[in-house]
């Protein structure tokens, strides 16, 4: 059960951090005020802690952290707190689709029954089950509903996650498609659950095996982790809250996501985030970014595919899905993007390409809506206030 703690006893303190292996460098014109905007809005919403990193040219531009990872042993947020970052996970699961691309292993407008053969048992009212492609699951459009698993999880002894495939095959006949495959938009995570099958099914690997194997472990992100905590990690994981108007409450510590790991199962401090920032932004990583995906492949997966519904996975009126990745229009300026949102997490990626720019901020409180104090920020809000002081203060300055 969730443990409720006084509001009373939050109290929080905005710093600058130096992260990992950061050296200290003038911090870009206009960070202060990000940084300003950024402490403000967190203390003002009651966010337990949270963190921010800004990169350029592939390294560390500036950072700074706000407030606790625990605040029942008052431990601070600092460089190597670790946070969960819910649906960014997405992103690695689409560059491993990718990268099997490119390998000449399937094709992105291959049938999904091709690799994942129960996946025929799902109704399809439109046509053919097999109509169903990896692109429509990458962009999606596949039909499917959004939540991963419709029933339970709402007791403290369920699991947090479906735990085994058979549990979701199992409900594949009960499953059917909410419109024709390609007609339309609406987010899915059971989606991103097939495309990590189909990785397990190619590579022989485990998920989890396969992106330590091919993505985190090239690019250096070596305290990166899926689901539960290493031991030598535990120490640095961030808990996570929720704040109603009833209180802050504590959500689950040290989570399994089970089946869904594709879905929404990566862990990692803000360093080992830069070092993908870096990569996506075309820097040279430890080993070199085409050892991972080449620059081709990841403008494919930035290229719009159909327009995205704001709220749903994307933000902004002007939002399209492309492949595992958003491109969205914030003030006159394109960012590629991907949110996160789990279990008291709140987070989000952002890219510039035309200044080879990138930020990730996860915050480890969900603030609601307030009804009973309506100028109280919730946390998406912040976000929001976030990404517009960035593009502001550094994407568009001249």
């Amino acid at each position: 059960m969730h443990r409720v703690i006084a509001a009373g006893l939050v109290a929080l303190m905005g710093t600058s951090a130096l992260l990992p292996g950061e050296s200290a460098r003038p911090e870009p014109e206009g960070w202060a005020r990000v940084a300003a905007v950024f402490h403000d809005r967190a203390q003002k919403a009651g966010i337990v802690g949270s963190s921010l990193i800004l990169v350029k040219d592939g390294a560390i531009a500036a950072s700074a952290v706000d407030g606790y990872q625990d605040l029942d042993t008052r431990r601070v947020v600092d460089g190597e707190t670790i946070y969960h970052w819910a649906s960014i996970t997405k992103t690695f699961t689409g560059i491993a689709i990718m990268q099997l691309r490119d390998r000449g292993r399937l094709s992105l407008d291959d049938s999904i029954v091709k690799y994942v053969p129960e996946f025929r048992r799902v109704h399809n009212p439109y046509g053919d089950i097999s109509q169903v492609t990896i692109r429509h699951m990458m962009m999606h459009s596949s039909g499917l509903r959004a939540p991963t698993w419709p029933w339970g999880g709402d007791q403290p002894w369920h699991p947090f996650e479906p735990t085994e495939w058979s549990q979701l095959v199992a409900m594949l006949p009960y499953t059917q498609l909410n419109f024709a495959p390609g007609s339309k938009y609406s987010y899915s995570n059971p989606g991103v659950v097939f495309l990590g099958r189909i990785i397990e099914a190619l590579s022989g690997d485990d998920y989890e095996i396969y992106v330590t194997k091919n993505i985190l472990s090239p690019l250096g992100m070596h305290a990166s982790f899926f689901d539960r905590a290493p031991y030598h990690l535990i120490a640095h994981r961030s808990h996570s809250y929720l704040r109603t108007d009833a209180g802050l409450t504590e959500a689950r510590f040290d989570f399994d996501t089970g089946i869904t790991v594709s879905n929404g199962g990566l862990n990692a401090p803000l360093a080992d985030m830069a070092r993908y920032l870096a990569f996506l932004t075309g820097a040279s990583a430890p080993a070199g970014g085409d050892a991972v995906l080449r620059r081709a492949s990841l403008e494919q997966m930035w290229t719009p595919q159909i327009a995205a519904a704001d709220g749903e996975g994307a933000t902004g009126p002007h939002a399209q899905a492309g492949l595992s990745f958003f491109i969205e229009q914030h003030g006159g300026v394109e960012l590629i993007g991907h949110s996160g949102d789990q279990n008291g997490f709140i987070s989000h990626l952002y890219l510039h390409r035309p200044t080879a720019t990138g930020y990730v901020v996860s915050f480890n409180t969900d603030v609601a809506a307030s009804k009973s104090l309506p100028s109280r920020p919730d946390t998406r809000q912040v976000d929001a206030a976030v990404r517009d002081a960035i593009i502001r203060e550094i994407l568009a300055r001249k």
